[in-house]
């Protein structure tokens, strides 16, 4: 039974799990029970049985038990209605339209594999058309801040699970900014990735060729870890891509581009302005130099979307079942779907050119700016007011968004606190194609600086971004080099996202998975090391399960890392939780003499999110 409100950022809940203080199967028989009180909220479009749930949760202990690494143990997770769930009806909005896949879309597939429990299946605007959350049979939905705002849309539904605490990340889908619009307006994180870097295969499309699978997390830190775990080239999807390497960071005197003078529009929303300057003057003391920009071919390029042949692409989608089944639909989707017809095939090569032009004259805005960094939304709009006009509000609400994906860049979505009338404000963070990773840091940097919590659920948010730990690509590649593998466990500043974790990456350490110590283990939080460390302690009685992750390192690339490695703490075999031994950090026990016991936590992130 658990009483108190569950922490369920990724990070938190995984070492609650180690440590022993949380079960899987409490944790989501909570969630699961709060999803279904949350009924009125019209967040779901289906919700899964509980015996749906607790038999994935049953599969994940068999595979867990049989030694399998699960990075997302027992990790609750929500996924709009227009992804494939095996065997669940995917609806998209529109239940006359519902088929019942018989495999789940890849990145579901890649999530389960790793551990994660899917709740359900998410509301969105039908079809996947619209930013406002309200076109859909099964009810609007509104901001978990004030029900009298709209929550933003397509991705409603997603946003929710994760503003009001019924999962730790969901999947949503972005092509115009349903990705973006619902994490500004509910207080949370949206990832938009490269298009074509996360597989759409399984995605009833809106616009295909420009269609991405977004994610939503309370952290940088938890969106990026998902997006690590399910990017990757997927051969069977016409319209994925190969990730080259690309930058990991920007530099520290970075430069940002701010849309110039007159085309920075708030729509008399002078909160709104308001917040977004202070954005710009928080970033400028990190270090960042504003950047002014000719805002107009963005702005063109966006035009392009709804005003141009891509409404096209959204009628070769659902276009002759709209025409066959009018009843069930939204009449302002159906409009908009059914103004396909206006457009010709010239009408399609013209516009591809004039997007060509476009592209061409922001690759130079690029020799400027490291990124780029607008408002995700320039207001907020009331259901009543999106009642009185569904389509005006809805177009300015794409403002900052509706050019990314046709000018094939990459965004992330972060809070930047609230409002003077309370409603969470945030703005997005912009850059080219497969430079997703260079825009984690700062992002999480800016983030982290309004001590935000969670959505509305009121957890602080975890810092740590996670450094790249890339499921495998199925595409062919070359044998992988054969080395003697020498497994390492790290309990603390060499974890993903800590200080020191950059060592193990610069010697090319293989990721393994998370899991935990036996529980015969101390950990004591040492005084006075730089950057701060952990100790750990092999018990002869009692101790408990310390949070680890686990390496595999070559015999050089071992030695080399040793030799960094300085008193009070040593390398030595630590057991794990499956009773195998493997190197690992230990501490020298008069170390600990003045050092806290942190034990009771489960590891070393619980430890710094401890509030201070």
């Amino acid at each position: 039974m658990i009483d108190s409100p569950i922490d369920l950022q990724i990070h938190s809940l995984l070492a609650a799990y180690a440590s022993g203080r949380l079960a899987p199967l409490d944790v989501l028989r909570r969630v699961h029970a709060e999803a279904r009180q949350a009924r009125d909220r019209n967040i779901w479009i289906t919700l899964l049985e509980w015996e749906a749930v607790a038999a994935q949760l049953a599969e994940v202990e068999a595979r867990r038990a049989a030694g399998v690494a699960l990075p997302l143990y027992g990790i609750p997770f929500a996924i709009k209605d227009n992804i494939d769930l095996n065997d669940v009806p995917t609806t998209a909005a529109c239940p006359s339209h519902a088929t019942t896949p018989r495999q789940s879309a890849p990145v579901v597939a890649a999530l389960m594999a790793a551990g994660a429990i899917a709740l359900g299946k998410t509301n969105l605007d039908q079809f996947a058309t619209g930013l406002v959350g309200t076109r859909s049979p099964y009810g609007a939905c509104a901001s978990a801040f004030d029900p009298r705002y709209i929550s933003g849309g397509s991705s409603s539904g997603s946003a929710l699970a994760v503003a009001c605490g019924l999962v730790s990340f969901a999947l949503g889908t972005d092509t115009a900014g349903s990705g973006r619009v619902p994490a500004a307006f509910n207080n949370i994180v949206g990832l938009k990735p490269t298009p074509g870097v996360l597989s759409t295969r399984g995605v009833l499309p809106a616009c295909r060729s420009l269609d991405c699978v977004s994610v939503f997390a309370g952290s940088v830190a938890d969106a990026a870890f998902v997006f690590e775990l399910v990017q990757g080239f997927d051969a069977r999807d016409p319209f994925s891509r190969p990730a080259p390497p690309g930058p990991v960071s920007l530099p520290a005197a970075f430069r940002f581009g701010v849309p110039d003078g007159e085309q920075l529009s708030f729509f008399g929303d002078e909160a709104a302005e308001r917040a977004y300057r202070a954005a710009v003057d928080r970033l400028v003391s990190f270090g960042g130099q504003p950047i002014p920009i000719d805002f107009t071919p963005f702005s063109q390029a966006a035009a392009l979307l709804y005003q141009g042949p891509w409404v096209a692409e959204r009628g070769a989608a659902v276009g002759e079942f709209i025409a066959r089944e009018p009843a069930g639909l939204d009449p302002t989707v159906a409009s908009i779907i059914g103004g396909a017809k206006r457009y010709n095939a010239v009408d399609a090569f013209v516009a591809q050119q004039r997007l060509r032009e476009l592209r061409r004259q922001v690759e130079s805005v690029w020799q400027d700016i490291d990124c780029l960094v607008v408002p995700t939304v320039p207001t907020h709009y009331t259901l009543a007011e999106i009642a009185a006009d569904p389509v005006v509000p809805n177009q300015r609400l794409g403002t900052f968004t509706n050019f990314t994906n046709l000018l094939d860049l990459c965004g992330l979505a972060v809070p930047t606190g609230f409002k003077a009338d309370r409603l969470p404000y945030g703005v997005t963070l912009l850059a080219p194609a497969f430079a997703d990773r260079a825009l984690w840091p700062l992002a999480e940097r800016l983030h982290l600086s309004y001590a935000p919590s969670v959505g509305a659920t009121g957890q602080r948010v975890l810092p740590a971004v996670p450094a790249p730990a890339r499921r495998p690509s199925k595409a062919p590649s070359p044998p992988p080099r054969v080395f003697q593998a020498i497994r390492l466990a790290v309990v603390g500043a060499h974890l993903q996202g800590q200080p020191l974790h950059h060592q193990l990456v610069e010697l090319g350490a293989r990721f393994e998975g998370a899991t935990s110590t036996a529980p015969r283990y101390r950990l004591f939080a040492l005084a006075g090391t730089v950057p701060a460390k952990p100790g750990l302690v092999r018990q002869s009685a009692g101790g408990g399960a310390i949070e680890v992750e686990v390496y595999a390192l070559d015999a050089a690339a071992f030695g080399h890392f040793v030799a960094q490695v300085a008193q009070p703490l040593g390398i030595g075999n630590v057991e794990l939780s499956s009773g195998e031994w493997v190197k690992g950090f230990l501490c020298e026990p008069a170390a600990t003499e003045s050092a806290a016991d942190i034990t009771a936590l489960g590891g070393w992130r619980a430890y710094l999110a401890q509030p201070k």
